[in-house]
């Protein structure tokens, strides 16, 4: 998850955790399960236990959804190492910001000491974490820390992130979902929102962040969360684990043994929703457009620079960041995004244009059709399929009648050009 950010700054916790395990005999090849399942040929001792370790979310916009890990915890072997999939390269700042808007970021598995993790997140960023401690037999305990090591080997360890379906939460899913098999019983229902909606209670105090997420997806977002999509989310997926159960030989067992945690409080602040900033700033930015579109109309007056310039170069730099990312990025959800048709690319051509004088004919016409464009945005409104922001309506209809305005006035001054051309010649 975004939290893997961390990773960058803690990778060096992993070193001695890796140091250990290599002193393991045979667990570069422990994908597959010992031979006959023995005391003798385990890794792991009788009194290991697996757990699974959820960070809950805080304050920094890499931290809001909250991370995952997996501990493995082996007294006798001298085994405590957190299997991390969310650790991936920062780098450059520009060249992660371009590999993530285009959706080609690598995201990987490494090993850490856990007694380093639990020190990072508590103490460093205030954050809590939770432990549960699954109740998993022998062989499901050495068949999982046999697969982590595995997949943590540097020919397995990358995989492509997916904020949604491939990620820090869902790839632990997926491993106890594969070990335990059938035996695994969860009786989750589905939620009842969609994956879009999912994030809500998150970005509740960050309105504009809020705003821009919703704005970059598409329709694809608008699909319903399932009982199983909905572990993308890690503080979900703790939820599903205390609610699952496992089936052995005397029947069915909680899946969580014992719950721990470290810097909880029950009394945690609850989230406060901020307001609707963005709707807000657009709402004035429409009460702005209709002031001076009403006395650019009285005064025949073809447009303002210091208006429409930023207006339409603002419209049209958000229009290239939607296209690019229906387009051309690898991002599943950010195909089909209504918000296109009142943040064309074309707009920037129009900024262009509010600066050059004469009455060029296509200009008039590229008014008339971004003033058609925002106006079926608005009008589908309530047709929608694809939850768009509330803060576009106001925006839409600023472009709407700011648009429309300027494609009449320019159409006046061709009129009148024109019209004083016939009086010139019929003089002559």
């Amino acid at each position: 998850m975004r939290s893997g950010r961390n990773g960058a700054r803690i990778v060096l916790g992993a070193l001695p955790a890796l140091a250990l395990t290599l002193t393991i005999a045979g667990v570069s090849g422990a994908q597959e399960p010992a031979g006959d399942g023995g005391v003798e040929s385990r890794l792991l001792s009788d009194s290991a236990r697996i757990s699974l370790v959820t960070i809950l979310p805080g304050k920094k916009v890499y931290s809001l959804f909250g991370h995952n890990a997996l501990r493995v915890f082996d007294p006798e072997r001298g085994i405590d190492i957190a299997y991390n999939y969310g650790t991936f390269d920062f780098g450059n700042p520009l060249t992660f910001s371009a590999r993530f808007a285009y959706g080609d970021l690598n995201y990987r598995l490494t090993r850490q000491s856990y007694e380093r993790m639990v020190a990072f997140y508590p103490v460093e960023e205030g954050r809590p974490v939770l432990e549960q401690r699954l109740d998993l037999d022998a062989e499901q305990r050495e068949e999982v820390f046999r697969f982590l090591e595995w997949n943590a080997q540097p020919e397995n360890a990358y995989y492509r992130y997916d904020f949604y379906y491939d990620n820090c939460a869902t790839r632990i899913r997926d491993v106890l979902e594969d070990i335990l098999g059938p035996g695994l019983v969860t009786g989750a229902s589905d939620p009842g929102v969609t994956m879009r909606q999912l994030l809500d209670p998150y970005l509740a105090e960050r309105s504009w962040l809020h705003f821009g997420m919703d704005a970059g997806q598409g329709l694809p977002a608008d699909a319903p969360a399932t009982s199983r999509s909905e572990l993308f989310l890690p503080d979900r997926l703790a939820d599903w684990a205390a609610a699952a159960g496992v089936v052995g030989p005397n029947g069915e067992r909680p899946l969580v043994a014992r719950t721990d945690s470290i810097g909880w409080t029950p009394e945690r602040a609850a989230l406060r929703g901020a307001p609707n900033w963005p709707f807000f700033a657009f709402t004035a930015v429409l009460g702005l457009v209709v002031w001076i579109t009403v006395l650019d109309l009285r005064s025949n007056r073809p447009g303002r620079a210091w208006l429409d310039v930023p207006l339409f170069a603002l419209l049209g730099l958000t229009g290239l960041l939607i296209a690019f990312l229906w387009f051309v990025s690898l991002h599943a959800v950010t195909k089909g995004n209504a918000n296109l048709l009142w943040a064309l690319p074309t707009n920037l051509v129009l900024a262009w244009a509010s600066v050059r004088s004469g009455g060029r004919r296509w200009v008039e016409f590229l008014l008339w059709g971004t003033a058609v464009a925002s106006l079926l945005f608005v009008l589908g409104w309530p047709l929608w399929k694809q939850e768009v922001p509330l803060a576009t309506l106001p925006l839409a209809v600023a472009v709407v009648i700011r648009t429309t305005a300027l494609a009449v006035a320019r159409r006046r001054a061709g009129t009148a050009a024109q019209g004083s051309r016939r009086a010139a010649m019929a003089s002559v």
